[in-house]
């Protein structure tokens, strides 16, 4: 079935939605009611997309896409800070910049540890463990120790274009994606597309509203967003797309060397 307008799903329906069609996408009330943050803890963390570093690996030529990456595990509710490590995606999941480590600039340590943050990685945490947990293929009374992967992305138009996926549609490697829409400000596109793995079904949608959020199991689905564009082409540096982009991933960390783990 395709959608243009967000098909949103109740939080209490979460696991059931990425259990059955693969993804879940939650309104701004939902994810405050999950994390128990108010509104201003979210635009005080927001604030940090204002310093991100281009990034230096695009093959493409491009010069719009800003980021900081960071690691972290979690076990129950224990949220480990990994010390820094390289983004690694081998070219199965990721054929334009997959297959090298990818040094990106660290996060903030205030971001880290921001309470906002911190909340978020965990509540999806339960949510993703609960998910697994009840799926047929994983029979454990345990929670998992989930290994996180913590992007923020600023993609611009300065160049008159920014491409929030160049890669186009793709698997993480991962099992479950989290898409947090941070801002929107004045471009047209980017439209988010959710496709079956192994049948032609999908969904389209624009992510319009801030702190809407994108969940996905990484197994069943691919996923893009397409370009982005200004509104008005005479300030082209005045549009952005802000994500942040959380990978949960079971038993280890996609690692270059070991790169089938």
């Amino acid at each position: 079935m395709i959608s243009f307008s967000p098909p949103y799903t109740p939080l209490a329906s979460a696991t059931q939605a990425l259990q059955q069609d693969g993804f879940a996408l939650l309104q701004v009330d939902d994810l405050l009611n999950l994390c128990q943050c108010p509104r201003q803890s979210w635009d005080e963390l927001a604030l940090f997309w204002q310093h991100l570093e281009p990034d230096q690996y695009l093959k493409d030529g491009g010069k719009y896409r800003q980021r900081k990456h960071a690691s972290v595990l979690i076990n129950h509710h224990d949220l480990t800070i990994v010390p820094y490590r390289p983004h690694f995606q081998p070219t199965s999941y990721n054929a334009l910049h997959g297959g090298m480590d990818r040094w990106f600039t660290p996060c903030d340590d205030a971001f880290i540890d921001h309470p906002a943050l911190q909340s978020l990685l965990l509540q999806l945490g339960d949510i993703f463990s609960a998910t697994q947990i009840n799926s047929p293929t994983r029979n454990t009374s345990q929670k998992p120790t989930w290994f996180v992967e913590i992007h923020q992305f600023r993609i611009d138009t300065i160049g008159g274009i920014g491409r929030p996926t160049p890669e186009g549609a793709h698997r993480d490697g991962v099992n479950f994606v989290a898409v947090l829409l941070i801002d929107r400000q004045a471009i047209k596109g980017g439209e988010t597309r959710v496709f079956a793995t192994h049948s032609p079904h999908g969904q389209r949608f624009t992510l319009d509203t801030p702190l809407s959020i994108l969940l996905l199991d990484d197994q069943k689905v691919l996923h893009e967003t397409t370009p982005i564009q200004p509104i008005d082409r005479n300030q082209p540096g005045q549009s952005w797309r802000d994500t942040l982009v959380l990978t949960y991933r079971l038993d280890s960390f996609l690692d270059s060397k070991n790169p089938s783990a």
